[in-house]
């Protein structure tokens, strides 16, 4: 499959960039990750950002959001805004973009067994604003074949949990055509302990399982396929990172058009999202992740990502405060304005090392991807635990590299300090969770119950049947149906993974 003339950015296979001339016309968005405690704090955060030049929102949900677990489940004490925010009704999703246009910004959603009922807010809050939903932008990661692979926020069954996905793909095709349907994950799949190769690999098989299940409804490829984007991770091997997202291009571009019959140019490029290594960031000497973060980001931007995220130095510690996360950005602008790279498309094409890294990484993800195919494909292959077994073991022989000091990693196994008292940690109020199950309380009593009863039995009906479950989730959602609610709605019909 490998095609060793170089060629040229904008040409297929694409390993030196999906447009001819990538930063020089217009930048990668600058999205910086995060959400945290209620629906109030959160957008001031994203207004804090927007200010400091962020150009485009990427929001963290809560735990209890991401399971379809309202404020007040039982399984939601003490996680209720801790790691994103919490969003139980229409009312909060309201609260969350207060004084920000949708319409004028692009936000990405990190959700995925309840990504369609998250999208259905996003949506009822656009058109309350007036927006124009043809002219929507963003993506949701909607991508719960990786849950199931490395992160373990799944509600449903793979299957059923597929169907949910190529309805929102059907359904987005016709009211939003610019939206990114699916953010297809190796991130999550890197931070659980995936080798680069692991990473390609293991993302587009899910992709190809996406791609499939669209068809097999119904879908003709080129109808979605455009639509489809990615999520890698930015680790610390530079050379090894360039590579990597060139041989996913060219990896993809080829499945997209030889296996797919794509014959919309479109549908050929492999759009993505980097974030730097969470997983790299160390408690011990944190500023020390502020040049890992730009090692990372540098060779995300080198490999011709899309968008990017830069995460802070404290992130090893808690939630970032408020100036990591101001440092964070600025690391991506000094690397846009300042370092020239921007000027270049694929500055690194050519190079002896990189070319043969990129020729490696491609030969051993399409050898991984063989013996997934041979599985019976992705789903086949995460129900006989494939997948989780080889990072597993990847995860095990590079901890035992750290371990023995094979693998140095600065402050830990050497070049040690004296840790200092840290006092700047990121603190989430302990009343704000009581305040947002008194506001879930209170949405309960004032709402109109019958019609809420009403809206979520369709949703189980449509469940029952082959209708797509948008147009009921977006309308129960409207009725202020809560985001448990309507995923206890679809258990009842679907079940529970365990």
């Amino acid at each position: 499959m490998a095609e060793h003339r170089i060629g040229q950015p904008g040409e297929f296979p694409f390993t030196r960039g999906i447009y001819p001339d990538m930063y020089r016309k217009r930048l990668w968005t600058m999205r910086q990750y995060a959400g945290f405690a209620s629906a109030e704090e959160s957008n001031r955060r994203y207004k804090y950002l927007l200010s400091q030049g962020t150009t485009g929102l990427s929001v963290a949900f809560d735990l209890p959001t991401q399971l379809g677990l309202d404020a007040d489940h039982p399984l939601a004490a003490g996680e209720v805004g801790r790691v994103g925010v919490h969003i139980s009704s229409l009312k909060d999703m309201e609260l969350l973009f207060d004084g920000i246009r949708l319409d004028q910004v692009t936000t990405s959603m990190t959700i995925n067994s309840t990504a369609s009922t998250l999208l259905a807010l996003y949506v009822l809050v656009a058109d309350a604003q007036g927006a124009n939903r043809a002219k929507l932008g963003g993506t949701i990661q909607n991508d719960i074949l990786k849950e199931y692979i490395a992160r373990g926020t799944y509600i449903y069954p793979p299957r059923p949990a597929m169907r949910i996905i190529t309805d929102v793909f059907a359904w987005a095709g016709h009211e939003l055509p610019e939206w990114n349907t699916i953010s297809i994950s190796g991130y999550h799949i890197r931070e659980a302990g995936s080798t680069a190769a692991q990473e390609v690999a293991f993302t587009l098989s899910n992709a190809v399982a996406y791609i499939d299940a669209a068809l097999k409804a119904g879908l003709a490829i080129d109808a979605f396929a455009p639509r489809l984007s990615f999520f890698f991770n930015a680790h610390n091997d530079f050379l090894e990172e360039i590579a990597k997202f060139r041989a996913a291009r060219r990896i993809y571009a080829h499945l997209l058009r030889d296996r797919f019959h794509a014959t919309d140019p479109k549908s050929l490029l492999l759009r993505f999202h980097t974030q730097t290594a969470g997983s790299s960031l160390q408690a011990q000497q944190p500023e020390v992740n502020v040049v890992r973060t730009t090692i990372q980001a540098l060779a995300a931007v080198l490999g011709g990502t899309q968008s990017l995220h830069t995460n802070a130095m404290d992130e090893a510690i808690g939630l970032p405060t408020e100036s990591a996360a101001t440092l964070a950005l600025r690391t991506q602008q000094v690397i846009a304005h300042e370092s020239g790279v921007p000027a270049y498309p694929d500055p690194f094409g050519g190079s002896h090392v990189v070319e043969a890294l990129t020729d490696q990484l491609e030969r051993d993800a399409l050898s991984y991807i063989a013996k997934i195919d041979a599985m019976g494909g992705a789903l086949s292959a995460i129900e006989e635990g494939y997948q989780q077994a080889e990072i597993h073991e990847a995860a095990y022989k590079y901890q035992r590299k750290v371990e023995s000091s094979e693998q140095v990693v600065v402050g830990v196994n050497k070049f040690t300090a004296p840790e200092p008292a840290r006092t700047l940690v990121f603190r989430i109020d302990p009343d704000l969770e009581a305040q947002q199950i008194n506001r879930l309380r209170d949405l309960r009593i004032s709402r109109n119950a019958e019609s809420v009863s009403s809206a979520l039995n369709k949703i189980e009906q449509a469940a029952c049947t082959s209708d797509n479950l948008m147009p009921p989730i977006l309308h129960a959602a409207k009725e202020l149906a809560t985001v448990g609610e309507i995923a206890t709605a679809l258990r009842r019909v679907f079940g529970e993974h365990r």
